[in-house]
């Protein structure tokens, strides 16, 4: 006869590794995206373990997600590096970005609840009111926010995980452009006419709006990585 209690117990070790696993995910994820891990630095699993009071399984299983989202390289027998900034990385990031978010926006206008475009509209209602750099972390904390509902309201598991992870790398993006774009209250209230038309679910318009909005975005960040001037 099976020991039920062993088997308990398995399941309850499973989900603290699976936990801790996932902490040791956010807390890197955010490193790399905010630049306190800069790009093309060295990963120290050691000073990780010590930072984040967590032991070499859940950081090896971080780091391994990483990879596969792009954050991280692992190169064997020299080491994990945080993923450089590239230009030709970023325009390939954004021909995916304009495919896909237009492709998700079609669906959500097919498949959204009015749940999910009233809690849009909570968050928007949240944006500053006044143009000022101090509130940038706010903005783009709206821009995912909305993002993430978007894809949620797709109603597509695949897409959505997809998207997500495309959307980290153009947020680090954002992060290494903040000290020389131009204000991001105006890039952030597009949200509002893209929910207007998901809210009368003409799939069209929302793409057309969806398509502006990432456009926008990848001419201000090409100009900052290319070193050339942006709008203001």
């Amino acid at each position: 006869m099976p020991n039920i209690t062993d088997h308990n117990g398995a399941n309850q070790k499973q989900r603290r590794t699976t936990s801790l696993s996932q902490d040791a995910y956010d807390a890197i994820k955010h490193r790399i995206i905010s630049l306190q891990l800069a790009p093309g630095s060295v990963i120290d699993e050691a000073a990780l373990r010590a930072n984040l009071e967590l032991g070499r399984t859940p950081i090896r299983e971080a780091l391994q997600r990483l990879a596969m989202e792009k954050l991280v390289t692992i190169i064997p027998r020299r080491g994990t590096f945080v993923t450089d900034i590239r230009i030709t990385d970023l325009q390939r990031l954004f021909e995916a970005r304009l495919c896909l978010e237009s492709f998700a926006v079609r669906l959500a206008c097919q498949r959204g609840t009015s749940q999910h475009w009233s809690e849009m509209e909570k968050v928007l209602a949240g944006l500053p009111e006044a143009e000022d750099r101090a509130n940038n972390g706010v903005l783009i904390a709206i821009d995912e926010t909305c993002h993430e509902i978007i894809y949620d309201a797709s109603d597509n598991t695949f897409l959505q995980d997809t998207l997500i992870a495309l959307y980290a790398l153009s947020l680090r993006l954002w992060y290494f452009s903040l000290a020389q774009v131009g204000g991001m209250r105006t890039a952030i209230l597009e949200h509002e006419r893209i929910l207007v038309a998901l809210q009368a679910r003409d799939a069209d318009m929302a793409a057309q709006l969806m398509e502006q909005h990432i456009q926008t975005f990848q001419h201000e960040i090409r100009n900052v990585v290319l070193d050339l001037p942006v709008s203001s």
